[in-house]
């Protein structure tokens, strides 16, 4: 199912069941990593990019990495390089910060790679690129409501709008383009080799494909040249590196050293987000447990939980930031808007719970929709479910009986909960079957593997001296 339609759906359901923190707040990385030099960031910094990762040495070689990028091109502006607690593959440039997560240091084969990435954000920031496109975007705007006002026409405005915003995109991708040449240069001063700026592409291409399989999309839909995008497709940015003298430079990689500081890295959200295994999702700091009906995806957000299928139905899931007092049956009726109907009270695993459905004619014709709120401890956690698809009923029945799996996890077994992590290993004595099979994933576990190492066939793996696998 295409994101734009989860979204789609996702708002079907607000105003009703929020995706909300909390009530008890999660114990948070910082605090779980005191009296190990907690990394922190600006309220409104975290605010936009989520927060730091807590691992003192990881966060330490990262930094080394861009400032070492940033003495070789000359600039000034104190800069700082910093890991995010997030297992998705990314990097971001907030004012003089420069972010990479979790999920792409994971993704990546070397700390040329990683420069690469730097440079990229790096020459973002150096060319003020993000306060460029808000002027353009804002000239948009202006013209397109002199534009309606001049012509006394609402339609002449709009077309205004839609050519200057479709401007604005092809805009955004000569600004990726300019920070791919500006990162090539940087890297290759700093005598990291040419050619990690190319790698550093097909390794996102890949990720892309790979999560696309995952969602049961066809592998080169990230390939496929749109006007709407604002990036430019993987292989229009390598092929304007090729052709750039830069590209063929020599240089140090340094895999060996970007091995060590990657080894035994988290590659899983954080415990105060919970884990997803295959369907099933845990949080062992709030000890709940739920497993969504087959066919679903799970996706772990900081304020919630998504459960979506290819039958273009959603569950959303999240535990309320406020107490509630009273029967869930009547906060249900007094506190959820539009009122569902259809309210019951019903008991799930020996918890209170209530269950209703969303009043027909106060949707946007998605389909149908109902909520289950279960209390939990001092907290209420809860689940919103739409369908739009032609197979409803059914669906509407399967994500209720899901929200009937959830339950409290003992002592025990939340204390048995582990993040997912990167380990290098040697592939000597194994086979790529085998070193598949290992990794702690439902399916593609071969495609996994290879895309975690760069590799396109699995003998590749055996032929290296070591290679990256995910430790369960």
């Amino acid at each position: 199912m295409e994101f734009r339609r989860i979204l789609a759906l996702v708002a079907v359901l607000a105003g009703a069941v929020a995706c909300t923190p909390p009530a008890e707040p999660p114990v948070s990385s910082a605090s779980a990593a005191s009296g190990r030099g907690a990394t922190t960031l600006p309220r409104d910094i975290e605010k936009l990019v989520g927060p730091a990762d807590q691992d003192v040495a990881l966060q330490s070689y990262v930094d080394r990495v861009g400032q070492k990028v940033v003495a070789a091109a000359g600039l000034s502006g104190g800069y700082r390089f910093l890991v995010l607690d997030s297992p998705v593959a990314n990097a971001h440039a907030v004012q003089s910060y420069v972010f990479v997560t979790r999920g792409l240091l994971a993704l990546l084969e070397n700390e040329a790679e990683l420069a690469a990435a730097i440079g990229h954000e790096l020459g973002h920031l150096v060319q003020r690129h993000a306060a460029q496109r808000a002027r353009v975007r804002q000239g948009v705007l202006d013209a397109a409501v002199q534009a309606a006002a001049t012509s006394g026409s609402v339609n002449v405005g709009r077309s205004v709008a839609q050519d200057g915003l479709l401007a604005l995109r092809r805009y955004s991708r000569e600004q990726e383009l300019e920070a791919d040449r500006l990162a090539l240069g940087y890297i290759v001063k700093a005598g990291y080799p040419g050619s990690a700026m190319a790698s550093l592409i097909d390794r996102l291409r890949r990720q892309s494909a790979l999560e696309a399989q995952i969602m049961g999309e066809s592998p080169d839909i990230g390939d496929r040249p749109s006007a709407s995008s604002t990036h430019p497709v993987p292989m229009e940015r390598t092929s304007a590196i090729d052709l750039l003298p830069q590209a063929k430079a020599p240089g140090d990689s340094n895999q060996k050293g970007y091995f060590a500081a990657i080894n035994g890295m988290s590659v899983d959200d954080s415990p105060s987000e919970g884990f997803i295994r295959g369907r099933s999702f845990f949080h062992p700091v709030l000890r709940i447990t739920f497993t969504a009906p087959p066919g679903f995806r799970l996706f772990n957000e900081s304020d919630g939980v998504l459960a979506v299928n290819r039958e273009r139905s959603l569950m959303a899931f999240s535990c309320l930031p406020t107490p509630v007092t009273g029967p869930l049956d009547d906060w249900m009726r007094n506190k959820l808007k539009p009122t569902p109907t259809d309210i019951q009270p019903l008991e799930i695993n020996g918890a209170e719970a209530a269950i209703g459905a969303r009043p027909r004619g106060s949707d946007t014709g998605l389909g149908q929709a109902r909520y289950v709120a279960i209390r939990q401890g001092g907290r209420v956690c809860n689940f919103a479910m739409v369908s739009e698809g032609t197979d409803q009923d059914r669906q509407i029945a399967a994500m209720i009986a899901a929200a009937r799996t959830f339950r409290s996890l003992s002592a025990a077994e939340a204390a048995a909960l582990q993040p997912y992590r990167l380990r290098i290993i040697s592939p000597a004595g194994s086979t790529p079957a085998s070193l598949a099979a290992y990794m702690p994933y439902p399916d593609l576990k071969m495609e996994r593997l290879l895309v975690l190492n760069a590799a396109h066939s699995p003998a590749e793996l055996g032929s290296r001296s070591q290679i990256k696998v995910i430790e369960p």
